[in-house]
């Protein structure tokens, strides 16, 4: 795969991916807890609401490095490495009081398998454009 083809290649995958933090999250920033099976207090539902805030904000984050991914190395691994906290937040949840119904697993495999993947083809990336560009040569 050449480079050009290999870029474009991330740009969609990341664009895709980015559709779980951006559409769950602006769900949970509209419907609060109710758009996931209901949240027992006003102080939880508020709670929901910014965490789906700061989830939604991984997302823009994560898409602003798309036009241009071979250049967002470190703004990439900031988001890589949000997320895989996020995932192993849910996985500890998983192990001290159980699994949850639904999509969870879908979640965590995203957030424990595919993103880190998905941060590391970006850093190759990255340094194969770096080097195509002649940085790190004296230049």
């Amino acid at each position: 795969m050449t480079n050009r083809t290999e870029r474009r290649a991330l740009q969609i995958v990341v664009a895709i991916a980015c559709l779980s933090p951006l559409g769950f999250g602006l769900l949970g920033m509209i419907h609060g807890g109710g758009a996931f099976g209901g949240i027992a207090s006003i102080d939880a539902d508020s709670h929901f609401r910014y965490l789906s805030g700061l989830f939604f904000g991984i997302g823009v984050m994560a898409i602003s490095c798309v036009p241009r991914i071979e250049r967002h190395r470190e703004r990439f691994g900031w988001v890589v490495l949000f997320v895989v906290i996020g995932g192993l937040a849910r996985l500890y949840g998983f192990a001290s009081h159980g699994v949850p119904e639904g999509s969870h697993f879908y979640a965590v495999f995203m957030e424990l398998v595919v993103t880190p993947l998905l941060g590391l083809w970006q850093r190759r990336l990255s340094t194969q454009s770096q080097s195509s560009r002649g940085f790190g040569r004296g230049r």
